[in-house]
């Protein structure tokens, strides 16, 4: 892989831009039209005060580019985010793992892999199923415990002593309600199948073969501060399989190429829709997805900490995707990033 760095001049607010292409000649390409409009999105999107830094990563029919934007610091390739709830896709590569090896199926009672009894995890007689803790309809609540405080430690075992507590309200598989709790439930039970940690699993079926060499749980090198829209340098999370995972741009575009892949079962199975119909939107291991009549298939998930923002979108027919890191956190920002993305995908197919 050859990358080329254009060096930064006097406004931090022009990209230190490499541009990666995996082409049969090894050779780098540029893209004038496509360079000046993501410099004029990305300053739009840095226009704002609380804005910190922004790396805008694209995957084009093979060709990698990355853009860094910053205000008193320039990030780079090797800057490493907290990806937030992209996390979860992962969580549902592993899953699908599972399943292709005959470990698991996405319809068991989640009580299979657990130890103890919880009859509360069940509504008038039906259980709550791996699947539905990825497609937000297992009806656990948004977050054990209710109100997480950032930095502070919660361990599993605190975690499952909370789980005793919750009471469904409805039968599992048909009330679509986000869930944190649910997919680091499914951290913890893949964590049982295996006899591994989280994190080695990741890098046994994710990190180690897609050569993702910086992205983990415990990635401190290079690890930007994450902040709120104050300014104020904020906690990192703890949130393991529901939004734990650490990563870098170049990292992140090459689990794009992994999961452009259909033609892979493991994928193919994390795309599969289990809640919802991708006409209007639809769930998979934690991808949503839409395609509208006429319009081709996108894939995606936005991804927040308390001190990072993340997007990443995909479409498989088109072999084109984007992701979108930031270490600022705020309620309008994964909203602005899903913009940015919008506005790069149009200038991708002019």
């Amino acid at each position: 892989m050859n990358t080329t760095n254009i060096p930064r001049i006097a406004l931090m607010l022009i990209p230190l831009l490499s541009i990666v292409n995996n082409n049969t000649k090894g050779q780098s390409r540029s893209r004038g039209g496509l360079d000046s409009a993501i410099n004029h999105t990305a300053a739009m999107f840095m226009s704002d005060p609380a804005r910190v830094t922004l790396s805008i990563g694209i995957y084009d029919h093979g060709n990698l580019f990355t853009y860094h934007f910053g205000k008193k610091e320039v990030p780079d390739d090797e800057s490493v985010y907290e990806i937030g709830s992209i996390t979860k896709t992962m969580t549902g590569i592993l899953l699908a793992n599972a399943v292709r090896e005959k470990k698991v199926m996405l319809d068991d009672d989640i009580r299979k892999y657990m130890d103890g009894q919880y009859p509360n995890l069940e509504y008038e007689g039906q259980p709550i199923r791996l699947s539905q803790l990825l497609n937000h309809t297992s009806g656990l609540p948004f977050s054990l415990p209710a109100s997480p405080v950032p930095g502070q430690t919660y361990t599993k075992e605190q975690f499952y002593q909370d789980l005793h507590l919750v009471k469904l309200d409805t039968v599992p598989g048909y009330k679509l309600s986000y869930s944190n709790s649910a997919a680091q439930l499914l951290g913890y039970i893949l964590e049982r199948v295996y006899r591994k940690t989280y994190d080695q699993l990741l890098a046994e079926y994710i990190t180690t073969p897609l050569r993702m060499s910086n992205t983990g749980i415990n990635i401190s090198r290079h690890l930007l501060k994450g902040h709120n829209n104050e300014g104020e340098i904020m906690p990192y999370t703890e949130s393991g399989a529901a939004g734990g995972v650490r990563s870098t741009l170049p990292d992140m575009l090459q689990y794009i190429r992994y999961e452009m892949d259909e033609s892979n079962p493991v994928v193919a199975l994390s795309h599969q829709p289990t809640w919802g119909e991708i006409q209007n939107y639809a769930i998979g291991l934690n991808w949503q997805m839409l395609q509208k009549a006429g319009k081709q298939k996108s894939i995606f998930q936005n991804g927040g900490t308390s001190g990072f923002s993340s997007n990443l979108v995909f479409y498989p027919d088109l072999k084109t995707g984007i992701v979108l890191l930031t270490n600022e956190a705020d309620k309008t920002a994964q909203d602005k990033l899903s913009e940015v993305a919008e506005q790069i995908f149009a200038q991708l197919n002019k």
